[in-house]
């Protein structure tokens, strides 16, 4: 049965440095129309900020606050919306907050990359959560005993957390929905243009054969394979077999399609793996090596050179110095 609220649900965004201005904008956008589309004031909300005053987005945009880490009511909700340099947006302050507001039992929510932050004050113990793709890699290694998931979005109990971008409408559409009914929902997505409302099964990025541009299923397989097994490499031998080819088939199947060898590919992936965990983690040179199945620092660090045209460690200085 559809629960109706009597008085407006309100919704506290805190926004953190460099935020997504996309995954803030689909959040809040959903309530004014549930607003507008119903005729009733379901939906309030306020806007936060570390400063108070202000808060810049990735792209430089300020957005004025309403408040400052301000005390909110039991029966808000709190959406952390995060971006780029979430490390650096996740500060003392603002961790102290969420787990004073936390302990009252409220909802809290993160948009983008604030499953991060979200994690770091301790909020997602025995929760599934998701993350932005591009950070996925990671959150795994800092937080390992931590479930994530690789939807567009997750509810768990009381919180919620959205990969970012236009994956928060999907996610707001859903609470309107479990709040007012799915009719509502659907007459705001139609506000919005939004001719498909997703659910939490959705998977975040497009799927192989749409991101490679070739529609073959045992090159899509033996791709997904490569990206599974990043720190222990399975020799391309064994990746044929299990797509019932030869190796000089997989080769001519690379060749043919991608343009490389399958081992090329297979290594490509790994330095880019490798390239996030440098730039968004702490991890050390050699153990972001070992995670991306580098056995020698050495052969890593040559590896890393051909294919970025720098080392790794002066990738990670770069990062530390921008």
């Amino acid at each position: 049965m559809t629960e109706t609220a009597d008085t407006p649900q309100t919704f506290v965004f805190l926004l953190t440095a460099n935020y997504s201005l996309l995954s803030y904008a689909c959040a809040v956008e959903p309530l004014r129309l549930a607003n507008f589309t119903s005729g009733r004031e379901l939906y309030r909300w306020r806007v936060a900020g570390e400063n108070g005053e202000y808060a810049e987005c990735s792209n430089g945009q300020r957005t004025l606050l309403d408040m400052g880490l301000d005390e909110i009511g039991r029966d808000e909700v709190l959406m952390i919306c995060s971006g780029i340099d979430v490390k650096g947006a996740t500060t003392k302050p603002i961790l102290q907050y969420l787990r004073r507001e936390a302990r009252k039992g409220i909802a809290v929510g993160g948009l983008c990359n604030a499953t991060y932050i979200m994690a770091r004050a301790g909020l997602l113990e025995d929760r599934r959560c998701t993350i932005h793709w591009d950070n996925r890699d990671s959150f795994i290694e800092e937080f390992p005993d931590i479930a994530l998931t690789q939807a567009i979005y997750t509810i768990d109990g009381n919180r919620y957390s959205s990969a970012g971008g236009s994956a928060s409408a999907d996610l707001m559409l859903k609470l309107i929905a479990d709040t007012h009914g799915q009719e509502l929902a659907n007459k705001v997505a139609d506000q919005m243009i939004y001719t498909t409302i997703r659910t939490d099964r959705e998977e975040q990025r497009l799927s192989i054969p749409t991101r490679i541009g070739v529609r073959h299923p045992k090159l899509a397989t033996v791709i997904q394979m490569m990206e599974d097994n990043i720190e222990e490499p399975i020799s391309p031998s064994i990746l044929a077999s299990d797509v019932g080819m030869s190796t000089r088939q997989l080769e001519r199947l690379f060749r043919r399609y991608l343009n490389r060898s399958p081992k090329r590919y297979y290594m490509e992936l790994r330095l880019q793996r490798a390239k996030n965990l440098l730039m968004q983690t702490d991890m050390t040179v050699i153990n972001v090596a070992l995670a991306c199945g580098f056995t020698s620092p050495s052969h890593f660090s040559k590896c890393y050179r051909a294919h970025f045209d720098t080392t790794p460690y002066r990738e990670r200085g770069t990062q530390g110095a921008a």
